[in-house]
């Protein structure tokens, strides 16, 4: 059950892929600037940890 789930997500995302190439890579800058901040924000948490 879990090996067909797998394959349908991947299917899935392959289809979101090269159905629509702009959106998609809207997403994946999306995910990474959010990655981005969230590094910033935990980086300037242990920042603050050692003053």
């Amino acid at each position: 059950m879990k090996k067909n789930l797998r394959y349908v997500a991947i299917a899935f995302v392959i289809f979101y892929l090269l159905s629509s190439p702009t959106d998609a890579a809207g997403v994946v800058n999306n995910a990474f600037d959010e990655l981005g901040n969230a590094g910033n924000q935990l980086a300037a948490f242990v920042n603050a940890l050692g003053k």
